[in-house]
């Protein structure tokens, strides 16, 4: 075996698919420990965060797609121009089924993973000249880290919504223990996903407040629900600060580590698929796929993600710690009345000095004194030794 891809999300699939047009005669194996390839998410992205050539790769994948997107705050409602798109789970397990399908394994549980081989729960070992862990997040004392919770319904309404356009942050909602948006996706025009979001300080996702909350949300804007047709919920990272090197060192040696187990998110909003394009266009163009030589291209596209990424940890430290949690909406909403090439290079990571610069002016709407005590980076986790 050439390449064993430990898990069967984002990272891993796109890298797999990516390799598998430049390169078929590879002799790759993806174990998922689930059911299905995928599980159950959606992962989103305005067009502006890809290139031209991502987007074109990424096409077949995509379940929805938009001409535009809206935001609303207490103080004002905003359209955006930007596309934007969704990739559904159910439709990323059609797109690599189709294209791999006798080199998934699902119901695979990894017990061990090293640099060429995998021990399955069961005792099996797989071999292979290298080896990708893509199974998630992973708790680290090495990482400073706040919390974007969510809990996703999708609604299927008994009559039309009458929306054309995603809602990707709707904060006139009551601000909770963090900053809480709700996020509005039309999937056709009877159904809707909505996500009761927070940034919250700790990972807690209390499940059965947030439906009640959707409940509250879905009435309150009209819409007569028929029945839920599904759900989804995360906990997703923001970094504050932390040391990558050291973060990365706890990936066993000579194991190429993807995804979120690799700190290659948006730090601050979270979105990881146009990380999961770029981190498979990086894989895809190695000469040398050999374990020891994929691992310290990946471990060094890692590391240079996020050193490139220090001012959106800055921006967090001061949303997380320098704002009251009711009030942290305001700094959202400040950004936002910015011009929309700004926003749209901020969540491409794209930011200019000028940008920073902009973004940082005028009076904030948090505590100097409070804001000064953030500039200086985090190396680990609170507690931590």
């Amino acid at each position: 075996m050439d390449i064993v891809f430990v898990g069967a999300g984002l990272a891993n699939c796109l890298m797999a698919a990516r390799l598998a047009a430049q390169r078929p005669g590879l002799h790759m194996l993806l174990l998922e420990a689930g059911e299905s390839v995928g599980g159950n998410h959606s992962w989103s992205c305005h067009d502006s965060d890809l290139t031209a050539a991502q987007r074109a790769f990424l096409a077949p994948f995509q379940s929805y797609r938009w001409a535009g997107h809206g935001v609303h705050f207490p103080a004002f409602s905003r359209n955006l121009t930007g596309g934007y798109a969704t990739i559904s789970s159910e439709r990323m397990a059609e797109v690599m089924n189709e294209r791999l399908c006798a080199a998934i394994r699902t119901n695979a549980r990894v017990a061990h993973v090293a640099a060429d081989h995998v021990v399955l729960e069961g005792g099996e070992r797989i071999t292979a000249r290298a080896v990708v862990d893509g199974r998630g997040p992973v708790a680290s004392r090495h990482l400073d880290l706040g919390y974007q919770t969510f809990l996703g319904q999708e609604l299927r309404l008994s009559r039309p919504h009458g929306l054309t356009r995603p809602v990707i942050m709707d904060a006139r909602v009551e601000q909770l223990g963090g900053y809480r948006f709700v996020y509005v996706l039309p999937l056709d025009d009877d159904t809707l996903l909505v996500e009761d979001t927070y940034y919250a300080d700790g990972p807690d996702l209390p499940a059965d407040a947030l439906r009640g909350r959707i409940s509250a949300y879905a009435a309150a804007q009209g819409w007569a629900v028929d029945y839920v047709v599904r759900e989804e919920d995360g906990i997703l990272p923001i970094a504050l600060g932390g040391d990558i090197d050291a973060f990365l060192a706890e990936t066993p040696l000579g194991v190429a580590p993807a995804g979120l187990r690799a700190g290659l998110f948006h730090p601050t909003t979270g979105y990881s698929l146009p990380d999961a394009m770029a981190l498979a266009d990086k894989v895809s163009a190695l000469a040398d796929l050999s374990g020891p030589a994929l691992a310290a291209a990946v471990r060094a596209h890692a590391a240079a993600a996020w050193n490139g990424r220090g001012f959106f940890r800055l921006l967090n430290r001061m949303l997380f710690r320098a704002a009251d949690p009711e009030r942290r909406y305001a700094i959202l909403q400040r950004f936002y009345g910015l011009s929309e090439d700004l926003i749209a290079r901020f969540y491409a990571d794209r930011l200019t000095l000028a940008d920073k610069a902009r973004i940082l002016s005028g009076r904030p709407p948090v505590s100097v004194f409070r804001a000064l005590s953030c500039l200086v980076e985090t190396k680990a986790a609170p507690g931590s030794p």
